[in-house]
């Protein structure tokens, strides 16, 4: 007869036995091919006559680290990584802060702020093309008529524009930047959403103690608040800087990786359905794994919350 420890692991294993299936399916299996397509010559037309076991090779690597544009794009897709990630984040702290107090119609306010999030991609990709058309677009219009730009701007099909600050001509990235804002536009609910739950924590006696001891809403802000949100913060960096790392669909709607805007993953699906090379796009899926594995790694060991030792 089983123990009764043996039947509780027992029925440990049962329960959780379809979260593994389901992780192994959907997590561990396409990691695992995508390794080992990584590391041979593979195309599209012959995908199907590979085996687990054919001659492995370090070429597509080769092929991916020579090709024109790589290092500039990785250079691309960090900026955009990091620019949609402090934008949203910024955003979503500012909006957080501004609708934590009560006052009438704050439930509709918050439910309107999560629309740029649960709208389709398709949709709101579409929105922007339309306003920041340069023949149509209300926003060029507005440019045009109020605020005396000398010709519109075409903000998802122009690479670069010179402005002068200064008496210093300064190359500002056009596309780059529009794309970098719709991502802080578009994604900014989802810092909303983790910074306004923990401002709802806060106990409010120690704002209390603090505006009685005379100290202004900016220091309340700087020694209060802030600290409290700074690991929620920290979090929500990793977490949406990971997602902007690997975003495809909002930059090939918007620009479809041109002027400008060809960050890695676009270039993955460029080497899969141009050239469909099946192990080059692999590998590079895999140099962008690793590179996330990196700052990932930089993350828990200087952001992580760090467990706090038993006396």
């Amino acid at each position: 007869m089983p123990t009764l420890r043996q039947q509780e692991n027992r029925t440990g294993l049962a329960l959780i036995s379809p979260t593994l299936l389901v992780v192994l399916a959907v997590v561990v299996l396409p990691l695992a091919w995508t390794l080992i397509l990584a590391f041979q010559r593979i195309r599209l037309i012959n995908i199907r006559d590979t085996g687990l076991f054919e001659r492995y090779t370090l070429t597509n690597f080769v092929i991916v680290f020579d090709s024109p544009g790589f290092w500039s794009s990785l250079g691309t897709t960090l900026a955009y990584a990091i620019g949609g990630t402090v934008l949203s984040v910024i955003i979503g702290l500012a909006a957080a802060l501004a609708l934590r107090k009560p006052f009438r119609g704050r439930g509709f306010l918050r439910g309107a702020m999560l629309l740029p999030y649960v709208a389709p991609v398709v949709a709101v990709a579409f929105v922007w093309e339309v306003m920041l058309s340069p023949q149509y677009g209300i926003l060029n219009e507005w440019g045009v008529r109020l605020l005396g730009w000398d010709r519109p701007v075409a903000f998802l099909t122009q690479r670069e524009a010179t402005l002068s600050l200064l008496g210093i001509e300064i190359s500002v990235p056009v596309a780059l930047l529009t794309v970098i804002v719709f991502e802080g536009w578009r994604y900014f609910p989802f810092a909303f959403l983790f910074i306004l739950a923990r401002l709802q924590a806060i106990p409010g006696e120690l704002e209390e103690a603090a505006r009685v001891d005379g100290a202004t809403p900016s220091q309340r802000f700087r020694h209060i608040v802030l600290p409290q949100l700074a690991p929620v913060i920290a979090l929500l960096a990793m977490l949406r800087f990971a997602m902007n790392f690997n975003k495809f669909d909002d930059v090939y709607l918007l620009t479809g990786g041109g002027a400008g805007t060809d960050v890695a993953s676009v270039r993955v699906y460029n080497f899969l359905t141009a050239r469909f090379d099946v192990g080059a796009a692999s590998a590079q899926a895999l140099v962008l794994a690793v590179v996330l594995i990196v700052f990932l790694v930089g993350y828990l060991k200087f952001f992580a919350p760090k467990p706090v030792e038993p006396r």
